[in-house]
């Protein structure tokens, strides 16, 4: 397990508001950064779905997560632009998300998320996710 992960977890606890935490994501590792998203009542529509709104959520918390775990720690950051394609229904199973950052710069970062079923490995919803990094 990687040292990050504590951190990863507080700043998850710190940092997002209340209805983020309402998700219950799960930080599975990092290096890859990989986020558990429950499937639970609250979250699913008709026939056990995950809404793809809790899924474009708990992408873009990831992808923070996963930058500051590039960046040592959390800077702030704004969301620029986030992709999502739905490429299946994500029933009946929880979801994981995986994360990786595909380009860090100065003030910029780009990052990838895999929603993939963590039973079945069906791909569910792939974005693509841009951030500003608010340095000091």
């Amino acid at each position: 397990m990687s040292e990050f992960i504590d951190k990863a977890r507080q700043i998850l606890a710190d940092k997002f508001a209340p209805w983020v935490l309402d998700l219950k994501l799960e930080v599975e590792r990092t290096s890859p950064m990989v986020l558990r998203l429950g499937n639970r009542p609250e979250l699913a529509r008709v026939g056990g779905i995950i809404c793809g709104q809790a899924i474009m959520a708990a992408a873009d918390t990831g992808m923070v997560l996963a930058v500051a775990e590039k960046l040592g720690g959390f800077v702030d950051m704004a969301t620029v632009s986030m992709n999502t394609s739905f490429l299946a229904a994500a029933a009946n199973e929880d979801l994981l998300v995986t994360l990786e950052v595909t380009r860090l710069g100065k003030t910029m970062a780009f990052g990838d998320a895999r929603i993939s079923g963590a039973h079945s490995g069906k791909l569910c919803a792939h974005a693509t996710l841009c951030y500003a990094i608010m340095r000091a």
